[in-house]
């Protein structure tokens, strides 16, 4: 069995968000699968997907502060600044970590570690409203 659905997460502040709630929520079709996987999938070049600490809210600071550190918007030799200073240094960003995660489906439930969540890493300063495809399969 496949499912799909595409939904919407409301515009987020700059940093490295947890929507585990946010997906499962919206996507009642993971229950109907006793084992299989779910792909999420981001579509935008500004912001990213990963799994991390679903616990300690410094992770996700920590996570901030470390990639303004490895890609500043201080550097003057980008070329793509359309869009402001976090223009493409999001795009860098975005690629480090990428546009899709997968996790295993089993019982109906997403088969998570204890300490794991989904985060939507937001590379904007004001990125806007963000759209995930959701793709569910399995038996």
């Amino acid at each position: 069995m496949y499912f799909q659905k595409e939904i919407s997460i409301p515009s987020k502040g700059r940093g490295f968000h947890l929507i585990t709630h946010e997906v499962v929520s919206s996507f009642d079709d993971i229950r109907k699968l006793k084992v299989g996987l779910l792909h999420v999938h981001i579509k935008h070049t500004s912001a990213s997907l990963t799994i991390n600490e679903n616990a300690d809210p410094t992770v996700r600071e920590d996570f901030e502060t470390h990639f303004n550190y490895l890609v500043p918007e201080s550097l003057n030799h980008y070329q793509h600044t359309f869009e402001g200073p976090d223009d493409m240094t999001s795009h860098i960003k975005a690629s480090l970590l990428g546009p899709s995660v997968t996790i295993p489906i089993t019982n109906g439930r997403l088969n998570l570690g204890i300490w794991q969540g989904i985060y939507l890493c937001e590379h904007r300063n004001y990125g806007g409203s963000r759209r995930l495809v959701l793709t569910a399969h399995g038996d």
